[in-house]
């Protein structure tokens, strides 16, 4: 039976499937069979529709279904995936956004996470037969529109929405679900055979995607969403003894002022904690007034930066040290003092830009010699 509640590449790998079905002359089927995690059994996934077009193409479209109880701005968008046989040299798989798909600014590249790009290949690789090469367009009509309503452009997407996703059910990051889901996979970790006390709490897509591409191995990782203070409370509770968050420092912010379920509906006093900390570290005036009135933390750090680099990265590091403390603090009103919790930020440009004082070592000692300084941008999903 067809299965609903995927992220946007799963749809995507189907409607991609279908439509080389219909390049090779096979009759279409309204569920395509997908390997959603390598080795899996095949789980069938719904399209609408598979056509030929001009110079060669074939279209196929799926609706995209992020599950019941789940608010998505993509729910019942159409997607489309259009294939032709490629001509020329070059790798069996060119994978081009078409309207409405996000791309990296910086690169002009599909924004394509892993995950994605991983099953995509997996998907359409035995279809190819050897030798031939496959254009692969993909396009999200409404695309463009609905990204003005993301955060997609903060992280150098641009054009439309990025195909993000480390698996293929969508998560929930504000439900209480999402919270039970982490804390089982929490405890999980810290109860295997093999644990060394130490964890990494991400706090969304581009953390889980980003820690690996550091070095962090992937069974060090657990994504919070908006829930940190119970994850934090549930970490020390299982034997955790060296806890990193890492996360957009446009978000992990909040963390230095004492909120700890970071939803914006329930709380934000971003701009708040942001100007507090900058007076600390000298800020007056005019110049503190300017950063208060900053529509962004990412954008009142960039215009720091350009006027005085030296005294941004000081603030940078104030706010780093700061999450670090106050989930100390945090962690010691729960009755727990025996977990060293680090902090790592990153900013837009998918640039490390704060390390606390624990965090510094802790990136260290749990990605090894491959972390990249903190000026390396990282490019690809988002």
């Amino acid at each position: 039976m067809a299965e609903t509640g995927f992220i946007l590449p799963v749809w995507f790998a189907a409607a991609a499937r279908a439509a080389v079905l219909g390049l090779l002359g096979e009759p279409w089927r309204d569920s395509q069979p997908l390997e959603l995690d390598p080795g899996a059994e095949p789980t069938l996934v719904p399209v609408e529709a598979v056509a030929p077009l001009a110079e060669g193409w074939v279209l196929a479209t799926a609706r995209s279904d992020p599950g019941s109880g789940v608010l998505d701005l993509t729910r019942g968008q159409p997607l489309w995936a259009l294939v032709r046989w490629g001509e020329g040299p070059g790798d069996w798989l060119d994978i081009a956004a078409g309207e409405g798909v996000g791309v990296v600014a910086a690169t002009g590249q599909p924004c394509l996470s892993s995950y994605a790009r991983d099953l995509l290949m997996r998907t359409l690789r035995p279809l190819v037969p050897p030798g031939w090469r496959l254009e692969l367009r993909l396009v999200i009509p409404e695309g463009r529109r609905l990204a003005e309503r993301t955060s997609n452009a903060a992280f150098g997407v641009v054009e439309g929405l990025a195909l993000i996703g480390t698996q293929a059910s969508v998560q929930r990051s504000a439900a209480p679900e999402q919270l039970e889901q982490a804390l089982d996979i929490l405890r999980r970790k810290a109860s295997a055979a093999r644990f060394d006390g130490a964890l990494v709490l991400v706090v969304g897509e581009n953390g889980l995607d980003l820690a690996p591409r550091l070095g962090v191995p992937a069974d060090r990782l657990v994504k919070a969403g908006n829930w940190l203070g119970p994850l934090l409370v549930a970490a020390a509770a299982a034997g955790v003894q060296r806890l990193l968050l890492f996360g957009y420092q446009g978000k992990l912010i909040k963390l230095a002022g004492g909120i700890f379920h970071t939803h914006h509906h329930l709380a934000d006093g971003r701009s708040e904690v942001l100007t507090a900390l900058a007076a600390l570290e000298g800020l007056s005036g005019p110049p503190l007034a300017a950063l208060h009135r900053a529509p962004t933390v990412e954008e009142a750090l960039a215009g720091l930066q350009a006027e005085d680099p030296d005294l941004a990265a000081r603030l940078r590091a104030r706010i780093a040290a700061a999450i670090e403390e106050r989930s100390l603090a945090y962690l010691s009103r729960h009755g727990h003092r025996s977990t060293a919790v680090g902090a790592v930020l990153f900013d837009r440009g998918r640039r490390l830009s704060a390390q606390g004082p624990r965090g510094a070592g802790l990136l260290r000692a749990l990605a090894g010699p491959t972390v990249l300084p903190a000026a390396e941008g990282l490019g690809g999903g988002a």
